[in-house]
């Protein structure tokens, strides 16, 4: 028995040994092992970020109105979406690329219209400033219905939809905006029915006999609304304080330098109509996405349409 298990003993300790040398002979560099701290800074190195809670202490307004502070669940609402917005990256660094090109139009219209230079986050919110289709047939950088277009001015038809004009659906959308706060008396309630649609918004007021948009149980969509304007404005607004960190060069140029030809007859063909400008088809689209056919017929209605500049 004792010869048995000094057999034993010494297997066991030729195969420990065995292990020991095909661990060490795989480690990185065939030398030395790499200390568990030479591991940590590899990965510091290659992956450095902090992840850190925002400041829910200081004052954040929207339109002028204020987050209400002692609302733990408004703060908390808002939290979220502060969060969502500063880890969601990719989507946020394109909206900021994309703002210096398209906010100079929105803030002028906005201006002369009344309305709060803050709306212009709503169309960020409603669609990530792009000529973007909801499932629900929502078009355009506001994200209009079709006869809510219509009903604001828009033509919409399959050759030219209005929706994806910057300037002309920004106008829209402040006629839209004033009259949600004539009827719900705040911003904050304009935007949440903006979002939700002004019967439904009446409705859930009357239903759950509150008078504002903190104080409404709404769905999932709608409840977030609001906070997600407020955390896209305080960060675009704030890059640098989220980890946002971009040189002049990095954001999208505004369409500024062009000029316009005024079309009051018929265009049989947008192919032959770029050619003869210069510019190729998708170009001519680029700077005018509101035109959807690859022809214009034209009765009674003028048009501009942009060319840029060579």
């Amino acid at each position: 028995m004792n010869r048995l298990f000094g057999l034993l003993s010494i297997v066991s300790g030729l195969i420990f040994t065995a292990m020991i040398f095909i661990s060490y002979t795989s480690m990185e560099g065939k030398g030395e092992p790499t200390l568990a701290s030479e591991k940590n800074k590899s990965v510091s190195d290659g992956l450095p970020q902090v992840i850190k809670a925002a400041d829910l202490t200081k004052n954040y307004t929207f339109a002028g109105e204020v987050l209400p502070l002692d609302n733990f669940d408004a703060v908390e609402r808002f939290d979220r979406e502060l969060m969502v917005n500063s880890y969601w990256q990719s989507n946020t660094l394109l909206n900021i690329k994309k703002s210096n090109r398209f906010f100079p139009v929105m803030e002028k219209i906005l201006a002369e219209n009344g309305i709060p230079d803050d709306f212009k986050y709503l169309a960020v919110a409603e669609s990530n400033l792009m000529n973007a289709t909801s499932p629900a047939g929502a078009r355009g950088f506001w994200q209009f219905r079709k006869l809510a277009a219509q009903e604001y001015g828009l033509e919409v038809n399959d050759e030219v939809d209005e929706r994806y004009h910057l300037e002309k659906s920004t106008e829209a959308a402040c006629k839209y905006i004033k009259w949600l706060k004539g009827k719900f008396g705040t911003w904050f309630d304009a935007a949440a029915a903006y979002n939700v649609g002004p019967t439904r918004y009446k409705s859930l007021l009357q239903s759950q006999d509150q008078d504002h948009y903190f104080d409404l149980n709404l769905n999932s969509e709608t409840s977030r609304y609001v906070f997600r304007l407020m955390a896209i404005k305080e960060i675009m607004a704030n890059p640098a304080n989220y980890g946002f960190y971009l040189d002049p060069e990095d954001l999208y140029q505004p369409f500024d330098n062009y000029y316009t030809v005024q079309i009051d007859k018929s265009v049989a063909s947008w192919s032959d109509f770029a050619e003869e400008h210069g510019i190729s088809y998708r170009i001519l689209k680029v700077y005018n996405p509101w035109l959807r056919d690859n022809k214009l017929t034209v009765i009674n209605n003028k048009y501009e349409v942009k060319i840029p500049n060579k």
